[in-house]
């Protein structure tokens, strides 16, 4: 019999899990919500219990004071993913999501708590920091940031409504990411995977690969067709990869 888990404020689960079931958290882009991970939720569901993180500031949770600091935002979410019942677990995180994930991995390991795999999709390694001054831009400047990206509907870049929504959340995400680096100290016990698209002009090969670095569980490398939002077209192959991660270490 599966069972639907409640949701929390910080963590939303869509669809039911068996009991037993595998873990799979996943992390969020700037400006992004929990609810991009809706469709993997009802992918994996009901073998894999798959929670997606809710940042504050955004969407139901737009009136509570947001986060602009990732090492922080890292430490409350892995504060409530502490207090869940342990099962094997992997991560994934997309751009701003996979260094979230790694600090929140980092923090968790030392409990042993920490997840069995981590997949890093659309980011550079965590400690070779980005900051091209997106957060400090005006909102036509955070806007074309946001088009050339393509990950936003294009009906949604049209709502005034939904943009004075939704521009402190992503402006406050950019800072965020913008003003944070990993030490190189920090490194993890568990694998990690690295996912990019090869037109992304965020990341590339050399970049996403100094993610090595952060592991002492083995480190690898896929590149798939496309810019930042590649997963959006790769999604078969992205979830191919995420089962295998699960398969593997969980």
């Amino acid at each position: 019999m599966t069972t639907a888990a409640p949701a929390t404020a910080w963590l939303r689960r869509y669809h039911p899990a068996d009991p037993g079931a595998r873990r799979l958290v996943c992390f969020p882009h700037a400006g992004g919500s929990a609810s991009f991970y809706h469709p993997v939720s009802a992918r994996f569901s009901p073998d894999v219990e798959v929670i997606a993180v809710q940042y504050p500031g955004r969407q139901d949770r737009r009136h509570e004071s947001r986060v602009d600091d990732l090492r922080v935002l890292a430490g409350l979410i892995a504060d409530q993913l502490r207090a869940l019942p342990p099962k094997p677990t992997v991560y994934f995180g997309h751009s701003m999501g996979a260094a979230v994930a790694f600090e929140t991995a980092w923090r968790l390991e030392g409990d042993g708590l920490g997840p069995r795999a981590l997949v890093a999709s659309g980011w550079r390694a965590p400690s070779d920091p980005l900051d091209e001054g997106v957060h400090r831009r005006d909102d036509d400047g955070v806007l074309a940031e946001i088009r050339g990206l393509d990950g936003t509907a294009a009906a949604l870049l049209a709502d005034e409504e939904i943009l004075r929504l939704a521009l402190p959340a992503i402006r406050s995400d950019y800072r965020a990411i913008e003003t944070y680096a990993a030490n190189r100290e920090q490194v993890l016990r568990c694998p990690i995977v690295t996912l990019i698209g090869d037109t992304d002009s965020k990341v590339d090969r050399v970049t996403a690969s100094g993610w090595a670095a952060h592991t002492t569980g083995g480190f690898r490398l896929a590149v798939y067709p496309g810019g930042h939002f590649y997963l959006v077209d790769s999604q078969d192959r992205v979830c191919a990869e995420i089962t295998a991660a699960l398969d593997a270490h969980c």
